[in-house]
């Protein structure tokens, strides 16, 4: 039996998008997998960042997690609670190594920072310029 034709192209097509689709899934799955991953200390990404969540929970003020929510609203919204657990982590490592009393502005904005993807701060950028958010002293840290 031969393919011949539209049918011969239908199936290509099928085949090379399948194949895409896998691919991509398990590009994304492969980082998911690394951060899962135990590091040198035994702790992996992921249970560092729970670790900070956890330890920084009651320094959190309803003003700093509106401020929060608010800043991880242009995020799609599937992923906004993996990005918001990953800012929020990085917040608490910041807050608490400063032995902070509770979380404020400024914490935010340098965990906010520092826990955004390189290829993301043009848009976080925009987001701060949004809220009339002043950058200026936080210009070394992009």
């Amino acid at each position: 039996m031969l393919l011949q034709g539209w049918f011969l192209w239908f199936i290509l097509f099928w085949v090379v998008v399948l194949v895409s689709l896998f691919a991509i899934g398990g590009f994304f799955m492969f980082r998911k997998f690394l951060k899962v991953f135990p590091k040198e200390d035994g702790k992996s990404t992921l249970d560092w960042e729970e670790y900070y969540v956890d330890r920084s929970l009651k320094l959190w003020t309803t003003e700093s997690k509106e401020l929060l929510n608010e800043l991880v609203a242009p995020v799609p919204e599937l992923f906004r609670p993996v990005a918001k657990q990953k800012i929020a982590g990085k917040i608490g490592q910041l807050a608490l190594e400063e032995r902070a009393r509770r979380i404020e502005f400024d914490h935010i904005i340098r965990g906010y920072i520092l826990a955004t993807p390189k290829r993301d701060h043009k848009f976080l950028r925009k987001k701060l310029d949004e809220m009339e958010i002043d950058v200026r002293p936080y210009e070394q840290l992009f």
